[in-house]
């Protein structure tokens, strides 16, 4: 099934793509490669994910606020072709959980933002990852991700979603 097709299927709206929060791009793209920029755990709704797991957060919660990472992430990979069935395969997300010095379970915090990938994407949303624990990050938030994703190719500089 397709992603777009499966984000109805399951009843998700993606969020607008999150604005930079600085002087940077929200993507890079190379060839059939995008690069995203980091996104932070506040919603659609500007319901914020903030604090340390750990500590104000839990696991459970800071689970939650990957999915809310992972919900932006796709809305700003949409902004790039204006379809999530352009997107091949995800290739790298980098995870960074705001949490206690000592932390041991970024693993599981970030497996909320994987394990929506996989549900969207299937094999294709599998990807290499990186799931560390920091003292700190943007807006105090709980979590933040970076995507890498490969696209289908382009010809004439149109996307696959808008040739079929």
């Amino acid at each position: 099934m397709k992603p777009e097709a499966r984000l109805i299927e399951l009843g998700i709206e993606l969020p607008p793509p999150p604005p930079p929060g600085g002087n940077y791009l929200p993507f890079r793209r190379c060839g059939n490669v995008v690069y995203l920029a980091g996104v932070i755990s506040v919603s659609a709704t500007g319901e914020a994910w903030s604090g340390q797991v750990g500590a104000e957060r839990d696991l459970g919660d800071g689970r939650k606020a990957a999915r809310v990472c992972a919900l932006n992430a796709l809305a700003a990979l949409r902004s790039v072709t204006g379809s999530l069935d352009d997107v091949k395969q995800l290739l790298y997300l980098g995870g960074y959980v705001n949490a206690v010095a000592g932390y041991g379970e970024s693993p599981s915090v970030i497996n909320g933002a994987s394990d929506l990938f996989v549900e969207i994407f299937g094999e294709a949303g599998k990807h290499a990852r990186a799931a560390v624990s920091v003292a700190g990050l943007p807006r105090n938030a709980t979590v933040e991700i970076q995507l890498t994703a490969e696209l289908r190719s382009v010809e004439n500089g149109e996307p696959a979603s808008r040739r079929e």
